[in-house]
């Protein structure tokens, strides 16, 4: 008997109304009008030790354990699963050259068009892409991507397991994020990389021809080569409040890609002796909830990126204006509706190496916070890097996000000052955080704490204080929870009301005292429940909210002010 309950979604409505789910351009930031979406239907089946075990239909991108995908079975560690579709390419459509875009697949690809092997990729959260030029025709073709998931703590893997409860969840396996293909000219635009402040954008175009041309706000500026600054008269910022995005256009010879950029800066300043994060120049509060990015239909996603807008319009409304995304990297559409939304982003790197209770959580909750580092060999050293090197590139251009966290209570952290050097090199612009919780480091941006089981009690530091978990209050809501079972969370309460009295009162008499002594950000654990955990402000399901959001806006508007007092930005 399952112990757990398949918890539909609103957002599954919006699958019956398209027959590609996904099928938005999935790169907001780098467009071109060629976009072929492969998500769909694929052929599909499961091989074990040259048996196969399933054969059938599958709907990419959602995987095989969720519902959504219309498979809902445990993978196997030995298991190899085979997605097969046609796909046609016509003259209009091709260009110079053809690209095969994966948006993710856990944990291991080999991708074959037309029964030629284009590549293979290892790791379960950065897009890959093969120029299929050479294999695929004009016409029909067919595309077959072999994945595995053995589950390897060497990759990055999150918060996945293979027995899920408490704070663990249900691991996924292969396609997980759009798969889809366009063609481009010879010379094409790679990447666009963007470094704004107060009074522009650096823009830095790899690849393309070397006469370029700049379209923005109505006015073209022809460049030469890689590098063009461009100054704006009256600059309008980005702000939660505010959340203003410039668009343009990029034109390199016969190519067009389209753009946005938000101009903002965050950095540390001390006010009146206290290190702070400001942003735009003037301490701001980071008002915040940890965003695990787990949905009831679709595990890894939700069943449409409504999901993904809702959570951040919904947290929104009740006054919070940061999310930490943690330990996963989401689809580009997410951050597009950070961006767009005006919700700051802490995002969190992912982790990898084998997890220890007493080690990495019992012992650091009590009192043992220093000291410790675990060891990694050489695979998950290069695969840490390459994964974290990934998501600095992914997200540089995203104004929302402002902060980075590289490990996250220990677990498989290793050497971490170096990490902190190396990550901070490749992105100044940023805050870092080394160690979220505990096993700190000599060096980090921050002084990051988690606080669950006693007061929050906040000393003065010469870092900007961070509380970067608190809370983990639950509440269960009857019809609308995952497990059947044991609920997790760190204080439990039987009523809405009460639930959100004691939220209401841990920030009027923990958070806000605060303040004084240089808390410049706080996160409540968390967004939404997720399978065990009921500890979110909205239910695994995100059918009910279990806090009055006119309540907790005025509450959130008070932490604003309170915050303000002790540091009064500048005009």
């Amino acid at each position: 008997m399952s112990d757990f309950v398949l918890l539909p979604t609103d957002f599954e409505t919006d699958l019956k109304n398209s027959t590609i789910p996904f099928s938005d351009y999935p790169r907001p930031q780098l467009k071109r009008d060629s976009y072929l979406c492969l998500n769909g239907e694929w052929d599909f089946s499961i091989e074990n030790s040259g048996v196969t075990t399933f054969k059938g239909q599958i709907t990419v991108p959602f995987v095989p354990e969720s519902r959504l995908s219309g498979i809902l079975c445990e993978i196997k560690k030995e298991d190899l699963l085979i997605y097969e579709r046609k796909f046609v390419l016509t003259d209009a459509f091709v260009k110079d050259k053809v690209v095969l875009h994966i948006g993710a697949c856990d944990q291991y690809a080999s991708v074959f068009v037309n029964d030629k092997k284009t590549g293979d990729h290892a790791g379960g959260y950065l897009p890959f892409e093969f120029d299929i030029t050479d294999f695929a025709v004009i016409g029909e073709n067919t595309v077959k991507i072999v994945a595995r998931d053995p589950l390897c703590t060497d990759l990055p893997y999150g918060k996945q397991t293979k027995k899920r409860g408490g704070m663990w969840y249900t691991k996924i396996s292969g396609i997980w994020q759009t798969v889809w293909v366009e063609s481009v000219c010879e010379n094409a635009i790679k990447n666009i990389k963007l470094t704004s402040d107060l009074y522009g954008v650096d823009i830095y175009v790899e690849g393309g021809i070397h006469e370029k041309l700049l379209r923005f706000c109505g006015n073209e500026y022809s460049f030469t080569g890689s590098e063009f600054r461009l100054d704006i008269d009256d600059p309008h910022l980005w702000s939660p409040e505010d959340p203003y995005l410039y668009e343009f256009e990029i034109v390199s010879g016969k190519d067009t890609v389209r753009s946005y950029f938000g101009l903002r800066t965050v950095e540390i300043k001390e006010i009146d002796g206290i290190p702070l994060i400001c942003l735009n120049g003037k301490p701001i509060f980071f008002h915040g909830l940890l965003d695990q990015g787990y949905f009831s239909d679709g595990i890894f996603l939700p069943a449409s990126s409504r999901g993904y807008e809702e959570d951040v319009l919904k947290m929104k409304k009740c006054g919070f204006n940061t999310l930490r995304k943690h330990i996963k990297l989401e689809p580009d559409v997410f951050y597009y509706f950070c961006d767009k939304h005006g919700m700051l982003v802490f995002q969190d790197m992912i982790n990898s190496g084998k997890y220890s209770f007493l080690v990495d959580t019992a012992l650091p909750t009590v009192f043992l916070k220093k000291g410790i580092s675990h060891r990694a060999s050489k695979t998950r050293k290069i695969a840490f890097e390459n994964t974290c090197k990934g998501i600095i590139e992914r997200l540089y251009n995203h104004p929302s996000v402002v902060y980075y966290t590289i490990f996250n209570e220990g677990w498989g952290q290793f050497d971490a000052d170096k990490y902190y050097d190396m990550f901070k090199a490749i992105d100044k612009t940023r805050i870092w955080d080394t160690a979220s919780g505990w096993f700190k480091p000599k060096k980090s941006d921050v002084e990051s704490e988690h606080v669950y089981f006693k007061p929050v009690k906040i000393k003065k530091s010469k870092r900007p204080i961070v509380l970067s978990e608190f809370g983990g209050y639950s509440c269960k809501i009857k019809d609308h929870a995952f497990n059947l079972g044991k609920t997790y969370g760190y204080r439990y309460f039987e009523s809405v009301e009460k639930f959100e009295d004691a939220l209401v009162s841990l920030y009027k008499n923990e958070i806000i005292p605060s303040f004084k002594n240089g808390l410049c950000a706080a996160v409540l654990t968390q967004v939404s429940d997720v399978e065990d955990e009921t500890n979110g402000l909205l239910t695994y399901d995100r059918k009910v909210l279990k806090v009055d959001p006119d309540r907790f806006n005025k509450l959130s508007q008070k932490i604003y002010a309170e915050f303000n007092k002790h540091y009064e930005k500048e005009d």
